[in-house]
């Protein structure tokens, strides 16, 4: 199964039914970013093809590909899976320019940014949840975040298996509590410049979507504000070492921060706004983040709203229209039918999708003849 898509300049509509495959398109773009996409799968999971151990009789392979114009002249990149020698599934790779490549690479040419339907409440989740949103973010601005939340919860792991087997043996929970201390530094740090950018990116007001104010909070953060780093990766040593011998696993880091984002017209934190209020939070804060993209890195944001638009109501999706066009990225929206894009589906490139096929159309008027 495959699909070759090409689109102009302008806003990207993807409408059908249900299950017609619009998320799917999305989501294969969503993979040209670091991470596992918007739908978090593994790379298992991505074939259309369920994978078979005879390599002969089915193709477990998967990729995606973009030619992508960039303020740096057209790239090509890519992602997917390769058969290794003796049959079996290889590895996810990267293409950049036809070389071999990594993810902190492909990064830097490029942002990805995307806003689906369960992300409605993330500014009200679990603090876990609110964690993984705001790690998505600093990840465009920041692509080692990946890499030092990886270790972190590697460190993270081994120490609470050591706890969980009772080890007793000190300077083995010394040295994974130093290295856990100087990443989760390095962690706080990257996604503390990210809220104070972001948080005087989304208080200035915006036509029909409510202004935000971000704040982290957590132990570690609350010293970092007023110690230099070297003495709080010692707190955090000192903390983690007394809690241990007091038998608790708890240790300050950025396994217990927590983003707060408030309301600025009502005052209110999201978790206390109505559920309308939360998804216009979160949008705000989307495009905040894609502003951020385009004036701080200089790299147009490539911005996908899942089945955004059709449930704002019409003065609110008419002004996200207005704002995602001053982007200056590429914005591709989906929903079931084309009705709500009627005021931008002249100048966008639009596609209809149904049973498997994509067709494209030239604006809501081609689209209401047919």
């Amino acid at each position: 199964m495959s699909l070759d898509l090409a689109v102009a300049e302008g806003p990207v509509v993807l409408y059908g039914p249900n299950g017609a495959g619009k998320t799917n398109i999305l989501e294969a773009i969503s993979l040209l970013a670091p991470g596992r996409g918007l739908r978090r799968a593994r790379a298992a999971l991505l074939p259309h093809q369920p994978i078979r151990q005879d390599a002969t009789t089915s193709s477990p392979l998967w990729s995606v590909s973009a030619e992508v114009m960039t303020a740096d002249g057209p790239i090509s990149c890519g992602t997917g899976t390769m058969m290794q020698d003796n049959g079996d599934v290889g590895r996810r790779v990267i293409k950049v320019n036809g070389e071999f490549s990594s993810q902190t690479t492909l990064a830097e040419h490029f942002a990805v940014s995307w806003m689906t339907p369960d992300m409605d409440d993330v500014l009200a989740a679990a603090p876990s949840e609110r964690r993984r949103f705001l790690d998505r973010l600093v990840i465009a601005f920041d692509p080692a975040h990946a890499g030092r939340l990886q270790r972190y919860e590697k460190l993270y792991r081994q120490r609470n298996r050591l706890l969980e087997e009772g080890q007793s043996d000190a300077s083995w929970y010394d040295a994974l509590e130093t290295q856990m201390a100087a990443s989760g530094i390095a962690i706080i740090a990257a996604r503390q410049a990210l809220v104070d950018a972001l948080d005087q990116e989304a208080s200035a007001p915006l036509p029909m979507f409510p202004s935000a104010r971000l704040f982290l909070d957590g132990e570690a953060e609350d010293w970092l504000r007023t110690m230099p780093a070297v003495e709080v990766e010692d707190r955090i040593c000192d903390l983690a070492r007394r809690n241990r011998e007091a038998g608790q696993s708890t240790m300050p880091g950025p396994m217990s921060s927590v983003l707060q984002v408030v309301h600025s017209g009502t005052g209110q934190v999201a978790e206390m706004s109505s559920t309308g209020e939360q998804k216009a939070l979160v949008i705000s804060v989307i495009l905040a983040h894609a502003r951020l993209q385009h004036t701080r890195l200089r790299r147009p944001p490539i911005l996908l709203l899942d089945d955004i638009a059709s449930h704002l109501d019409g003065e609110r999706r008419q002004a996200l229209f207005e704002l995602t066009a001053e982007l200056r990225g590429q914005v591709w929206f989906s929903g079931t039918d084309l009705s709500p894009f009627r005021t931008m589906a002249d100048n966008a490139n639009v596609f209809s999708i149904e049973d498997g096929q994509i067709a494209p159309h030239n604006g809501f008027a081609a689209v209401r003849r047919s």
